[in-house]
């Protein structure tokens, strides 16, 4: 079965670094922007309200960032949480990241990987396609003897065959 799935299309194009070298980089920048979100969740909690870096201070507040200054790289703050807190917080927020980052590469890994199954159905294609809903949706296409269309719809069964009494002898 193996040799007839990866038997029927090669693809040209060879696997190189770019593609990883992008998904990395994506994945950098999304962490760099957990950071900063748990900071801002640990300034809302402490009452700071919510704090978000200008666009140049993103990367420069980050080593500050992640040793515990939660001001670090913002215009001006009135009160700001505790390193405790801010460690919490960005904690939290990078492990939901790598969650997410897990569930979504098993989930691209499933559909668009080198294991996944050519030509398959899903459940719900198949169904939409072979299954009794769509049977009795064309049953009247299907069998228009039994499933007439009109006013009198309904299943109409073919008359019985008719009996004889005696009954039939065979030459033995």
């Amino acid at each position: 079965m193996t040799m007839l799935q990866s038997g029927r299309t090669k693809d040209p194009y060879p696997f190189t670094w770019e593609i990883p070298a992008a998904a990395l980089a994506v994945w950098a920048l999304l962490a760099v922007l957990a950071a900063h979100t748990g900071r801002a969740l640990a300034n809302i909690t402490a009452g700071a309200g919510w704090t978000w870096p200008s666009s140049r201070a993103l990367f420069t507040s980050l080593p500050a960032l992640l040793a515990g200054d939660p001001r670090a790289g913002l215009a001006s703050l009135g009160g700001a949480a505790s390193p405790a807190a801010l460690a919490g917080w960005i904690i939290t927020v990078e492990v939901l990241l790598l969650a997410a980052t897990i569930a979504g590469s098993v989930w691209a890994a499933r559909r668009w990987g080198p294991g996944r199954m050519k030509g398959m159905a899903s459940r719900a294609e198949a169904e939409a396609v072979l299954g009794i809903t769509r049977l009795r949706n064309t049953a009247r296409i299907i069998r228009p003897d039994l499933f007439p269309s009109g006013p009198t719809r309904g299943i109409r069964f073919p008359a019985p065959r008719q009996t004889t009494s005696q009954p039939v002898r065979r030459n033995q």
